[in-house]
């Protein structure tokens, strides 16, 4: 296929490729890669726990250590994307994602998993805004294009839900690496019919790629991130500090120095549309708020409820399930309402859903929890597919891999800080419940890292003392839970109302871009 859209010699109307459709399944599939990454890590936590005994802190690194380096890399890999071609980067970032999934599944340390999960997110960044990218540039109908968007982000809810079931099925018969295999095949099939059917396509006025650019933006962002999530963590401390004087300093000099290319990295003109703004933050804001909740919440299933992985991961399809009948449905609706109102509306739904989480106990029944999780997918489905939609139409399509690339900066930036600040207030709540008086230090210590950590320490000890130890740890769990879930929500009613304003007037396109 050489391209997916031509302009009849004679007439100058638009005529459409039948492979155009093809190529978004091919697409489709990097994002279900993805998000079946993501997902499946959630509930292979406590067995992860087990195998390697990662301290707290080692924890939340495996959980965030991916979305650290993904949002370090993305402008960068998204302007990549824009110089070399899509398809290439693309099918280079798939084949190196399956390689690393492999070390991933065979770490045999925490160290070596938080490697391993920062080396995956270096191959993810070459994947999700190529992916957006080429849909910007093959669907040139704007009603096709955001029915394309939104079959790309059903995708990935439904990847979020193919994870945990396909996740906890394995887990239920093999070792917690298996999850990271499953990677293997969708990456196999991604790439040779991804090399047949994508068409290519790059920025024809692109210029030299700046590798100084590169290094201060993965540098400032992940001081920034680093310093966030060690205030949160520890507290004030010297290293903190340090790292966002970095951060800051780094990112201040990347910015001064886009103005100064005549081919940037990332063209900071772009800010100056307030609906492309506005989109970018309400991803980032609801992200943050989300990340957290859900990193946590397959651990309350699992340990506190005591749910099997395959169940944990059932429980958790309602949100999966809303996520891809909105993400359908989204543009339609954006366009017969308005953006801001399907937005705003989106966000608030799962402020609300969040604010519901706060009212969870140990004994909390699947309904409540199901009701709320619906909801979460619902607003979610709504505000992820218009937002995404609207920043791609806000450029020209020889921009769409940097406007991808600040797109899912954000979403990736969003998760990395959600997991490090509300993980931080789940972490913080929970290490201060008190152990049994005669249990060992040792045991006492390991007990306080982790929930699963204090699942574990308790086989040390005899079985009332072990019952009074986990129960004790649980519900200083959920008191976390439910603080975090708090915050989450208040993140998220305060992003709705944001999004209201700052989208006054946003709306979608209607007609072909010639």
């Amino acid at each position: 296929m050489s391209t997916t859209r031509q302009l009849n010699g004679t007439t100058g109307t638009e005529v459409k490729s039948p492979g155009r459709w093809l190529a978004l399944s091919v697409l489709v599939l990097a994002v279900l890669l993805v998000a079946v990454d993501a997902t499946v890590l959630g509930l292979a936590t406590p067995a992860l726990s087990e195998d390697l005994q990662p301290s707290g802190t080692q924890l939340l690194w495996i959980g965030d250590i991916y979305s650290f380096v993904i949002a370090g890399l993305l402008v960068s890999m998204g302007s990549l994307g824009d110089r070399i071609g899509r398809k290439k980067l693309l099918l280079i970032g798939a084949t190196a994602f399956g390689a690393v999934s492999v070390l991933n599944a065979y770490a045999t340390s925490p160290e070596m998993m938080i490697v391993a999960r920062a080396l995956l997110g270096v191959a993810g960044a070459t994947l999700m805004p190529s992916t957006l990218a080429l849909i910007r540039n093959i669907f040139h109908d704007p009603r096709e294009r955001s029915l394309a968007i939104g079959i790309w982000g059903a995708t990935a809810s439904a990847g979020a839900a193919i994870g945990p079931v396909v996740g906890g099925a394995l887990l239920q018969h093999f070792y917690w690496g298996s999850v990271f295999l499953i990677n293997l095949p969708v990456m196999l099939v991604l790439v040779i019919v991804g090399s047949k059917l994508l068409p290519e396509s790059k920025n024809p006025a692109r210029g030299p790629w700046d590798l100084v650019s590169v290094g201060l933006s993965l540098v400032g962002i992940i001081g920034i991130v680093y310093a966030v999530k060690e205030l949160a963590t520890h507290g004030p401390s010297w290293e903190a500090w340090t790292a966002a004087v970095i951060g800051s300093a780094t990112l201040f000099a990347f910015v001064r120095r886009q103005f100064t290319l005549t081919a940037p990295l990332l063209d900071m003109r772009l800010f100056r549309h307030r609906g492309f703004s506005g989109a970018v933050l309400a991803d980032l804001l609801t992200v943050f708020g989300l990340s957290g909740l859900v990193f946590f919440l397959s651990q309350f299933l699992q340990l506190v409820q005591g749910r099997e992985p395959l169940e944990a991961g059932l429980a958790e399809l309602p949100a999966a399930i809303g996520a891809v009948v909105t993400g359908l449905v989204a543009g339609r609706y954006a366009r017969r309402f308005s953006v801001r109102s399907v937005v705003a509306g989106g966000l608030a739904a799962i402020g609300l859903a969040l604010g519901v989480i706060t009212l969870v106990h140990q004994d909390t029944g699947y309904p409540l929890l199901g009701a709320a999780l619906l909801v979460v997918g619902l607003g979610a489905g709504f505000s992820f597919t218009v937002t995404a939609d609207v920043i791609l139409s806000s450029v020209p399509k020889e921009q769409a891999g940097s406007a991808s690339a600040v797109s899912e900066t954000a979403y990736e930036l969003g998760a990395a800080l959600g997991i490090a600040l509300l993980g931080s207030v789940v972490t913080g709540v929970y290490q201060e419940f008190t152990a049994p008086a005669h249990v060992p230090a040792a045991v006492a210590d390991a007990a306080h890292e982790s929930l699963g950590g204090a699942v574990e320490a308790a086989k040390a000890v005899d079985p009332q003392t072990a019952h009074t130890m986990v129960a004790a740890a649980q519900e200083a769990f959920v008191d976390g839970l439910r603080l975090a879930s708090g915050v989450g929500a208040a993140v998220l009613l305060a992003t709705a109302a944001a999004a209201w304003f700052l989208l006054r007037g946003q709306k979608l396109q209607d007609g072909i871009e010639h």
